[in-house]
């Protein structure tokens, strides 16, 4: 077992002004460590990097496929996606054909995650909806999970719902942890999430990557969904969708707040999970990218839109380069 040194450090001039301490698991799709930052089983909510699990139980119901709903649909369900116009269109059909409306969502409105979205908002005069969620289409896809399953879509996002048990259950199986084991509290999207240690994200990763690989269905399409639509899982510029597009799916990643971020080499069948201590997401893209680095995933020389998120210049009000972010030596 290696280990890693990932902390990110804030430079202005050549005095470090900030170090964000980081936290990282690499494990294998038998749950063996193969690597580390500091403490592997350091506990952390696992935000929305759980959301490929939370879509699991639909997946393997046959949920999509009687829908007639297809990758561009499993993506956004996985996703945490920038509020962009394709983002808010697929979200708004997928309720439409359900026959339901934004109104249903249990999520609350905030304005998009991308600059691109946040300008189309603008032009249009419009106000942000429910559907700008960067979590709609994971709600839309729980609203059709509470439909098929013949249950009350009214409160499909509260913990004693069906729609919640089983997507505790699936976190269960795919982190290896018992259902008790497991920390739940209220995401920022209103519905369940989940808090444990890195270790066990890191291997459902590493699981979920095997799984897809030896092509068994629900898995499989999953993976592929996200690796052949990175732009729906993230958006214009975001950290998920480059990775994904830089490595032409086969690494798949998935970003959480509060500076935690999982993701899986489908080449090296290893689940790779970090968390940055103090939650500064300023911190995470360049720990994850170190980190895939240290483990032979990515090369020691990134493709310039990778690098601008391992080495970020900090500028001042007068547009100078003042200092960097960037992992510690």
């Amino acid at each position: 077992m290696s280990e890693m040194k990932l902390d990110v450090v804030v430079t202005r001039g050549d005095t470090v002004e900030a170090v964000h301490r980081v936290h990282a698991a690499a494990v294998d799709p038998s749950g063996r460590l193969v690597a580390h930052a500091r403490e592997a089983r350091w506990v952390s909510h696992w935000r929305s990097c759980a959301k490929p699990f939370q879509s699991m139980p639909f997946m393997e119901a046959g949920g999509y496929d009687a829908l007639g709903w297809g990758d561009e649909q499993v993506a956004l369900s996985c996703a945490s996606h920038g509020g962009e116009p394709e983002h808010v269109a697929i979200a708004q059909d997928m309720l439409a054909s359900l026959g339901l409306s934004e109104r249903d969502l249990a999520c609350g409105p905030h304005e998009p995650l991308t600059a691109r979205g946040v300008e189309a908002l603008r032009a249009s005069g419009q106000k942000p909806t429910r559907l700008h969620n960067n979590c709609s289409g994971k709600h839309s896809a729980m609203l059709a999970r509470a439909q098929q399953g013949g249950w009350p879509t009214e409160g499909y996002h509260r913990p004693d719902h069906p729609v919640q048990q089983g997507c505790l259950a699936s976190v269960s199986r795919w982190t290896g942890l018992r259902a008790d084991e497991i920390g739940r509290a209220v995401d920022g999207c209103g519905v369940v999430e989940f808090s444990l240690p890195l270790t066990a994200m890191a291997a459902s990763y590493a699981r979920l990557g095997q799984a897809a690989v030896d092509g068994v269905p629900g898995p499989a399409r999953i993976v592929r969904a996200m690796g052949v639509h990175p732009f729906l899982v993230g958006g214009t510029g975001r950290f998920d969708t480059v990775l994904m597009e830089e490595t032409a799916g086969r690494v798949i990643a998935k970003v959480g707040a509060e500076g935690v971020h999982t993701a899986v080499s489908l080449d090296r069948g290893i689940g790779v999970a970090v968390k940055v201590e103090d939650g500064a997401a300023r911190g995470q893209y360049p720990a994850l990218l170190r980190a895939l680095q240290l483990l032979d995933v990515l090369p020691a020389e990134l493709p310039p839109r990778l690098d601008e998120f391992l080495r970020r210049p900090i500028t001042n009000t007068r547009g100078e380069t003042v200092g960097d972010i960037r992992p510690a030596e």
